[in-house]
């Protein structure tokens, strides 16, 4: 819908008094001056009409578990991503908070609160993320201790934030990090000689993903869920 049209639905302002306020700079949408009578706004834009609110964003916080195969992505020509996994209407509003490399499964974070997800993505703010990995060899009995000094990451010239192993089999871990750098995990287990197989995320923060999620639902985050992230 557009910007003037909204108006004039929401106060007694005919269409002409409409495209005057939205030029004169006295509204505001997602809290940004919108001179553009005909920017497009919809039920999850905030407005603001001369400090009043018109309409505040129907915000939305979705926990999805990924199956593999899934890119985390919005749209993309060849392979299905994540975004065709939720309803159709929340699509066009939502973005990925956290992504996961196609082959990788468990929880993905989705939402419209721009706001939340940097809180939650922003390196900073080293939110741990844990991991399932299954691995090809053998984990070595050093790789708890190498991964607690960090990995030196080539690419970026960067050393890695200390991570924690918690060994669950003989090729089977629970890896916790603080970053989110490009297939980390694996560029970790590659620079000790190991190869990863499999790779499951399980939570973010106090995040966890929820065991009565098949592969492929989602569900709305809790209050509490939400909350930890601010």
């Amino acid at each position: 819908m557009r910007l003037d049209r909204f108006i004039c639905k929401h106060t007694e302002h005919s269409h002409q008094t409409a495209r005057r306020l939205v030029a004169s700079g006295r509204v505001q949408v997602d809290g940004a001056i919108a001179t553009d009578p005909r920017f497009p706004v919809n039920a999850f834009s905030t407005i603001d009409l001369d400090g009043q609110t018109l309409q505040r964003k129907n915000a939305v916080y979705l926990m999805l578990n990924k199956p593999a195969g899934y890119l985390s992505a919005t749209t993309d020509p060849v392979h299905p991503t994540v975004m065709e996994l939720v309803a159709d209407a929340l699509r066009p509003q939502l973005h990925i908070a956290g992504r996961l490399d196609r082959a990788t499964t468990g929880l993905m974070l989705l939402t419209n609160d721009g706001h939340w997800s940097r809180q939650i993505t922003a390196p900073e703010h080293k939110t741990p993320k844990t991991y399932r990995v299954t691995t090809k060899e053998p984990i070595s009995t050093s790789a708890e201790m190498e991964f607690a000094k960090g990995i030196w990451l080539a690419r970026e010239a960067v050393w890695t934030s200390p991570a924690q192993i918690e060994r669950l089999a003989e090729t089977h871990c629970r890896l916790t990090i603080y970053e989110g750098r490009h297939h980390q995990i694996k560029r970790m287990f590659a620079a000790i000689g190991n190869e990863v197989c499999a790779l499951h995320r399980e939570s973010m923060g106090i995040i966890q993903l929820d065991p009565h999620l098949a592969p492929g639902d989602s569900r709305a985050l809790t209050i509490e869920e939400q909350q930890s992230c601010l």
